[in-house]
């Protein structure tokens, strides 16, 4: 796929109508719903004619002391080659194509964040020699559960960070489009998920829900600290910043605090889509039974101008 012409998002994706029929998961009903929904919502528009806002030095030192750029960078790199390499082995004409756009509008993200890296003068190590996946379905579920993790804390956090003033509104309209993005990839993986359940061949599912089941183990190590030497490496760090980031946006405010927000701003930015596609789960399902253990919320306090 190429870029074609930039186009403004609107401040919403347009919701869905309302479904005439229920579809049984794992149908071809299913299938055209969740592939079309990606397609269907694409905006062609293009990193390079991005207008970067003009930042005082104030903002911008700010904005380049945060600890993500390299990660976030090199993280979508190995998601688009990641869903790339899983879309060359896909033979159904409608599914690879879907993928294909996944693919895509992942590269498309690391060209924002190289712009705007460019745009502000922030410095980057260099970028690793990326690979080809050996396993692409592993690789492929790697980055579409990180996304499921990332993509709920970022939520969040991407809502602090414009109420608490970190982020100018300028800066925010103009990476508003890339988490509407994350919003249907998170969609279109775990209905993807749902559908090759249902139709993959009975003696792989052991396998599968075993490799599931890994792929969850290796996440949760990367990011909360299982593994005692991520918790010393800056890499871990980075990785963790979507669920430990409030202070370096300049805001105090307990976890419990920030799960609310996320749990909010998830269910916000999910509720356009057609409701008969099922939504990530897991994530918000732990959050809130963490929730129900924890005492309400303090509200939180800007500590920007501090």
């Amino acid at each position: 796929m190429t870029d074609l012409v930039f186009t403004a998002y609107p401040t919403a994706p347009v919701a869905s109508p309302a479904p005439s029929k229920k579809i049984k998961l794992g149908s071809p009903e299913h299938k055209a719903l969740f592939c079309n929904a990606i397609l269907d919502t694409h905006d062609p528009y293009k990193p390079a004619v991005i207008d970067w806002p003009k930042l005082d030095e104030e903002t911008r030192g700010r904005i380049v002391s945060l600890p993500i750029w390299d990660i976030a960078v090199q993280t979508e790199e190995k998601a688009g080659w990641n869903v790339r390499t899983f879309a060359q082995a896909i033979k159904d004409p409608l599914l690879r194509s879907a993928v294909e756009m996944d693919a895509f509008e992942e590269g498309r993200h690391k060209r924002v964040l190289a712009n705007m890296v460019e745009a502000y003068g922030i410095k980057l190590d260099p970028e690793p020699v990326y690979k080809r996946p050996k396993d692409p379905e592993w690789a492929f579920l790697v980055t579409g559960y990180s996304e499921c993790i990332d993509s709920f804390f970022g939520f969040g956090l991407f809502d602090i960070a414009k109420e608490s003033g970190f982020f100018p509104l300028e800066l925010v309209d103009t990476f508003e489009p890339v988490m509407r993005e994350e919003g249907r990839h998170i969609l279109f993986f775990v209905n993807w998920v749902a559908w090759w359940r249902r139709n993959m061949p009975f003696w792989r599912r052991p396998w599968f829900e075993l490799k599931v089941l890994a792929v969850w183990i290796f996440l949760i190590a990367e990011r909360v600290g299982i593994a005692g030497d991520m918790e010393k490496s800056d890499k871990a760090q980075d990785n963790n910043f979507t669920l430990n980031g409030s202070k370096d946006l300049g805001v105090e405010i307990t976890f419990a605090g920030l799960a609310e927000v996320c749990l909010r701003e998830n269910d916000r930015r999910l509720a356009p889509y057609d409701p008969r596609l099922i939504r990530p789960v897991f994530v918000p399902n732990m959050i809130r039974l963490f929730l129900k253990f924890m005492p309400k919320p303090a509200p939180a306090r800007n500590i920007v101008a501090a």
